[in-house]
């Protein structure tokens, strides 16, 4: 077989240059995934435009695949070749062009693949794989709101969570992961957004940019155990945003940027990175990864949103939805068909 990738053959280099690659080789621990559809993140066009996280050239970047099991390695055997599954791709942490997303074939972690129901397409899956470990990691971590795992039969507790950024890719697996702990959701979205984010489970939703969002939100958390906020936007102007609420109900925080620097006084969280559920927060890929959302996919209470954005059909159209995306969208996320 033949494999190809979209490189990025130097720092800051534009556009990605469509090549052969070697043939990836599955060793312990680890499949090899025939791509049918991947998905793009804001940290690939930022990768690219700033020249951060990498340090060997030419790279392959990418995290977020859906396809069919190719190859399995040795030990492997909760898979098998010809699963339908979906992976969350490390090369950004292996530095190992093989371990990338954006080529025909990617070396995966069996820790962070998940098999995937038939009734699922790979276009809608490839949306979910670094949503899942980044929200996981968001609710989940000790650091951050040490929230008790999702199931699929949820028991409902009367603690509380707020989700800001709720119609993100990030945000709609948090509202989802949430709900599947039993928690109440509250979340924040754009206006045009706030009836898609309440079809995944949050129980209110409010406009963040309403001048009446802190008061709303508190009111709607009366009365449960609140603990903390989820920011899966992660700027300046989201921490200022939530910070009132902390400041009124206290909590703890998540959030998905790497150093928070306008955190209110005295708060207790983390930052999160989703790679993390290889390592430090085994248990957390364990309970997610592992167990639950297999296990949701099939039964259809865990939904691939937001809705794939396709812009083509082939590994060159990957530098035209990264530049895509850096334009910005709403409640979707930038798909390439393979």
């Amino acid at each position: 077989m033949n494999n190809q990738a979209a490189w990025i053959t130097g720092k800051q280099a534009y556009p990605l240059k469509v090549d052969t690659a070697p043939m990836p080789k599955a060793g312990p621990g680890e499949v090899v995934i025939k791509n049918a559809a991947i998905a793009i993140n804001p940290v690939d066009w930022k990768i690219q435009q700033i020249g951060f996280f990498l340090n060997n050239y030419p790279m392959v970047l990418g995290i977020d695949v859906a396809g069919e099991i190719y190859e399995v390695g040795p030990d492997v055997t909760q898979f098998k070749k010809g699963d339908r599954v979906i992976s969350q791709a490390v090369s950004l942490e292996t530095q190992d062009p093989s371990d990338g997303g954006f080529q025909l074939y990617t070396k995966c972690k069996t820790a962070v693949v998940s098999q995937i129901p038939d009734s699922l397409d790979f276009t809608s899956a490839a949306v979910l794989p670094l949503s899942i470990s980044t929200a996981a990691c968001c609710l989940f971590k000790k650091e951050t709101l040490a929230l008790p795992f999702p199931s699929v039969n949820p028991q409902p507790s009367n603690k509380s969570v707020l989700v800001w950024g709720g119609s993100s890719s990030i945000g709609a697996s948090a509202i989802q992961l949430a709900v599947a702990a039993g928690l109440v959701v509250v979340a924040v979205a754009s206006k045009h957004n706030i009836e898609n984010v309440k079809a995944l489970g949050a129980k209110h939703v409010f406009d963040y940019n309403s001048s009446t969002v802190t008061d709303d939100i508190v009111a709607a958390l009366k009365g449960t155990e609140y603990a903390g906020v989820c920011d899966c936007i992660g700027s300046s102007a989201s921490e200022k945003a939530w910070t009132p609420v902390y400041e009124k109900l206290g909590g703890r925080y998540g959030t998905v940027v790497p150093q928070p620097s306008d955190l209110p006084e005295g708060i207790e969280g983390s930052a999160v990175y989703a790679i993390s559920v290889l390592h430090k927060d085994k248990d957390i890929g364990d309970a997610v990864w592992g167990k639950f959302i297999p296990e949701a996919l099939e039964k259809g209470t865990y939904k691939a949103k937001p809705d794939p954005i396709v812009v083509g059909k082939g590994l060159e159209y990957v530098q035209e939805g990264m530049d895509r995306l850096k334009k910005g969208v709403s409640y979707g996320k930038i798909v390439v068909t393979l």
